[in-house]
């Protein structure tokens, strides 16, 4: 089980307990306890013993039926009680932490600065190099469900966003949709009302067009054109269970550049490299390797042009998390949620991406995405 990780963990370093505080948005937090509360509060677990968090009172019933925790109010962990004499808080918040979980505490690597410092006046405090996030990486049969929920929702929204291309008309030079201007914003708003309408949320989705596509993380601004490439990349979250999906489709209204249409049909070939080289004990490093290669064999440089990214990441409670696809990335596990997002951006000519994702399995990739790759629409 994936707490047996933390209980590892703890025994390696002689740790009474785990502790972490922060908000429930905290991909950690969720992760551990399934409660999101938008003020910080307690989590804390000890040796092969089940988490509990300590929340207000006013929290305390809505933590009792949503959280996969044992629930503890501050009230039964003595913060009244202890506020009487110490008046600076976060060095209450601590002694009540001390009282409940012990003198030797393991703490998240993101655990507040302050708070570990007033930690230390009851005893030893030991950072963590990121159990949690590791215990992340294999997802479960039911967050495996989750996201492919999610990635079907996604695809809704993508092929609203590309049906607006496809229908737009050209006039004086750029896209126009209803007899107004088919700009970025427009597209960014229509997506992002349709993926809330589905039970997520959206936000900085890149709509790229022309030249701006060079740049993989530029929002887009301003109208669409046509014969020039129009990256479109989304990454919802799931309102509910907080779960990402991750995509990108790269299309142009009418016949782009003969240089994207290259390239568009290399990154295309380069995504099912990737895909194929996908399977559960092979490095994240080999995978991203294989494409870099195949790239080189295109003529498309890996350095500070053409492919300038890693080939992809997990997806879960972030877009972006663990394993890496990428020169450093380690052993792929089965059950593992990854990205496969070959790129090529060239200043002055444009970009291309294509993203998929889907779920390491022990003998391939099984890929959630099953939207079509076509450039011209």
């Amino acid at each position: 089980m994936a707490m047996d990780l933390l209980d590892a963990a703890m025994k390696k370093c002689g740790a009474d307990a785990f502790v972490h505080y922060a908000t429930g948005e905290d991909a950690d937090m969720r992760y551990l306890t399934r409660f999101v509360m938008h003020d910080s509060f307690v989590f804390f677990k000890r040796q092969k013993q089940p988490g509990t968090i300590i929340v207000p009172q006013m929290e305390a019933e809505r933590a009792s039926r949503e959280s996969t925790t044992a629930v503890m109010t501050r009230t039964q962990a003595g913060l009244p009680d202890i506020t009487k004499k110490e008046k600076n808080p976060w060095k209450a918040i601590a002694q009540m932490i001390g009282e409940q979980a012990g003198k030797t505490l393991l703490v998240s690597p993101a655990f507040p600065a302050i708070l570990m410092r007033a930690l230390e006046d009851h005893g030893r405090v030991i950072v963590d190099e990121g159990t949690v996030g590791n215990m992340r990486i294999k997802k479960t049969p039911d967050e495996i469900r989750l996201i492919k929920e999610v990635q079907k929702k996604t695809e809704r929204a993508m092929d609203l966003g590309i049906s607006l291309v496809r229908h737009a008309t050209i006039k004086r030079g750029i896209l126009y949709h209803n007899d107004a201007p088919l700009t970025s914003e427009l597209m960014r708003n229509v997506i992002h009302k349709h993926i809330m309408d589905d039970g997520c949320r959206a936000v900085e989705t890149i709509i790229s067009c022309g030249e701006d596509t060079a740049f993989p993380h530029i929002i887009g601004s301003g109208p669409l054109k046509p014969h020039m490439p129009i990256v479109i990349d989304m990454f919802p979250r799931d309102e509910l269970t907080g779960y990402f999906a991750d995509m990108t489709r790269t299309i142009s209204k009418g016949k782009p550049s003969q240089k994207i249409v290259e390239m568009f049909e290399a990154v295309r070939e380069a995504q099912q490299i990737g895909i194929l080289h996908i399977k559960s004990g092979v490095a994240g490093s080999e995978v991203h390797n294989a494409v870099v290669e195949h790239f080189k064999s295109r003529g498309y440089e890996s350095d500070t042009r053409g492919f300038i990214h890693n080939l992809g990441h997990g997806v879960g409670l972030q877009v972006h998390e663990l394993p890496t696809l990428g020169p450093s990335g380690a052993a792929l596990e089965a059950g593992s949620v990854v990205t496969v997002e070959p790129g090529l951006y060239y200043p002055g000519v444009g970009g291309v991406r294509l993203e998929d994702i889907g779920v390491v399995r022990a003998r391939n990739f099984a890929n959630f995405t099953k939207f079509e790759e076509t450039l011209i629409v």
